[in-house]
C-alpha cells in the first residue's frame, strides 16, 4: 500500500475550506476553523479525506500538530495521485 507525504501549510479561520496553491514548498490550504482544539487540524483531515477519496483514518499528522505547517501521512495514494486531486 503506497503512502504519501505532505508538508501542508494551514490558514486556519478563512470563508470556506480550499486549498490556496503552494508556497515554499508547501501546499497551503484554507480551513473555516479555528485553531483551537484541533478544530483546524479535523477540519483539515476532512477535506483531505473527501478531496483523496480515502477514509479519514487513512490521514494522519505525523508532525507539526500545534503548527502552521504540517507533515501529513495519507495511506492509499501515490504522490501522482495527490497532485492530480489536490494541485490547483
Amino acid at each position: 500500500m503506497a503512502t504519501t507525504e505532505l508538508v501542508i501549510r494551514v490558514i486556519p479561520r478563512a470563508n470556506k475550506t480550499e486549498i490556496a496553491g503552494e508556497r515554499q514548498g508547501a501546499l497551503v490550504v484554507r480551513v473555516a476553523a479555528p485553531p483551537v482544539e484541533g478544530a483546524a487540524n479535523d477540519v483539515l483531515i476532512d477535506f483531505l479525506s473527501t478531496s483523496l477519496r480515502v477514509p479519514r483514518r487513512a490521514i494522519r499528522i505525523v508532525a507539526g500538530e500545534r503548527s502552521r505547517v504540517k507533515r501529513v501521512a495519507i495511506d492509499g495514494v501515490t504522490p501522482a495521485q495527490v497532485r492530480e486531486q489536490l494541485h490547483p
